[in-house]
């Protein structure tokens, strides 16, 4: 069982930046993928970005340029650095870690941009 904690949301102004983090209980580099999802009012979950442990990272199109995922493998720690926030980027951002046939998520950090 894959423990996952998000933090570092809150609210910000149209054009600012936040840096979410999500911190893994085990080594990252076990764990096949990792990546970031959102989840406006009244709308189903989207995913964001993500970072594989082979390969390139991507990116939705209504992120790709403005936001990066990156890691820390000494804290065990996905991050998601988010630019020139928009207000429709307002959402509870959660983690994702998939870990062979196991899919992993963590409770969520509400981004409220504000236009």
């Amino acid at each position: 069982q894959v423990q996952l904690v998000e933090s570092g949301g809150g609210l910000v102004q149209a054009g600012g930046s936040l840096r979410l983090s999500c911190a893994a209980s085990e080594n990252i580099f076990r764990l096949n993928v990792m990546g970031w999802y959102r989840q406006a009012p009244g709308k189903q979950r989207e995913w964001v970005a993500t970072r594989p442990q082979f390969g390139s990272r991507k990116y939705a199109d209504s992120v790709a340029g403005r936001f990066t995922v990156s890691i820390d493998g000494a804290k065990n720690t996905v991050y998601l650095q988010m630019n020139n926030l928009k207000p429709e980027d307002t959402a509870v951002y959660y983690c994702n870690a998939e870990q062979g046939n196991y899919n992993y998520w963590g409770q969520g950090t509400q981004v409220t941009v504000s236009s």
